[in-house]
């Protein structure tokens, strides 16, 4: 019996370890497939997981950059507008005095062109509201010798090769073409400017020369004369100052010396107004051929404008006969304004022709 207790159990023992081993190893290649496949799983969640919160970190940054660009812009807007609203206070009240300051002028005095000549040269009306109405004379600080620096826009007065009035002299004689005017009754105001007399017409009156026709617009007087005709002066002149249709300017100047008394010269004086800058509008009509010279030759060159702001490219025309006006007449005038002449200019070398 031990004999064979001593051989079954050995084999039994055999036995249980012969399945025992592979049960083992079995449990040892599932946990290690199990641990194998559960490992690519785990990585790749987690590295899904570490993009999305790197995304998101991404954005919040971002969104935290743009909010405070806009903090910034926010900031910058207000600040612009605190200054605005500073500099509307400071100045508001100048500006206030300019916006009832300037009724109160046209109410008091209605705006009118101060120059002679202005009322036909836009160079005028843009240097003035450029820079203001700039006070030029006959004398003083604002004389002649000073127009040119009074306004940029004078800069001719002082620089220009073609100005007025001129020393007519050593003029080339020749067959002149005739200066023809078709004048005719007309409306007219008067207004004394401040510089001088001026007569404002009504359309319709023209002179043709050359094959080229130019409207009368408006005439006017100075003391003594501005012209010289070979250093010779006369009482006074008359300027007649026309405009064609592309705004050229042709001045008819007539002579003016002391005689008997002139019928349109004493229509002007009946209606001379009583106050500067107010236009006198007459109840009758005016014969502007009245106030010509019965010859009709004339000295003619290119020159300027007598008064600021001296516009150059002016075709002068001036009667080689002179009218007349009677003393009382002139001394008319006289009381208004002794003297509105500009000096004679250099006549620079240019070319004067005058009638056979």
């Amino acid at each position: 019996m031990l004999l064979l207790l001593s051989i079954y159990l050995p084999a039994m023992a055999n036995d249980a370890s012969a399945p025992s081993k592979p049960i083992k190893q079995a449990s040892s290649k599932d946990e290690a497939s199990a641990a194998t496949k559960e490992e690519p799983k785990s990585s790749s969640k987690e590295s899904k997981y570490s993009k999305e919160g790197k995304a998101a970190e991404a954005a919040r940054a971002k969104d935290a950059l743009a909010a405070d660009e806009l903090a910034a812009k926010i900031a910058e807007k207000l600040a612009f507008i605190r200054k605005e609203k500073e500099d509307a206070g400071k100045y508001a009240p100048r500006a206030m005095i300019r916006s009832y300051a300037a009724p109160t002028r046209r109410e008091v005095k209605p705006k009118v062109i101060s120059d002679a000549h202005a009322a036909i040269s836009s160079t005028a009306g843009v240097g003035a509201a450029a820079h203001g109405t700039a006070h030029w004379s006959y004398e003083g600080e604002g004389g002649p010798l000073m127009w040119g620096k009074l306004n940029p826009d004078y800069a001719k007065c002082d620089i220009g090769e073609r100005q007025s009035p001129i020393d007519i002299r050593d003029g080339i004689r020749v067959d002149l073409d005739p200066l023809t005017f078709d004048y005719k009754p007309s409306r007219f105001s008067v207004i004394d400017n401040g510089h001088t007399i001026q007569v404002n017409l009504s359309a319709g009156n023209y002179i043709n020369v050359s094959g080229r026709t130019y409207e009368l617009v408006q005439f006017h007087f100075h003391k003594p004369s501005e012209e010289r005709v070979n250093g010779k002066g006369f009482e006074m002149v008359a300027h007649m100052v026309h405009k064609d249709g592309d705004g050229k300017l042709a001045v008819v100047a007539v002579l003016i010396e002391r005689g008997k008394a002139q019928a349109l010269v004493q229509s002007v004086w009946n209606n001379l107004p009583l106050e500067k800058n107010q236009a006198v509008q007459a109840l009758s009509t005016m014969d502007l051929s009245q106030i010509l010279p019965t010859r009709r030759d004339y000295y003619t060159y290119m020159g300027s404008l007598t008064t600021p702001p001296c516009s150059e490219g002016v075709l002068w025309l001036v009667m080689k006969e002179a009218i007349e006006i009677s003393p009382e007449q002139l001394a008319i005038f006289s009381r208004l304004y002794p003297m509105n002449a500009r000096p004679i200019q250099k006549p620079s070398g240019r070319l004067i022709k005058e009638s056979n």
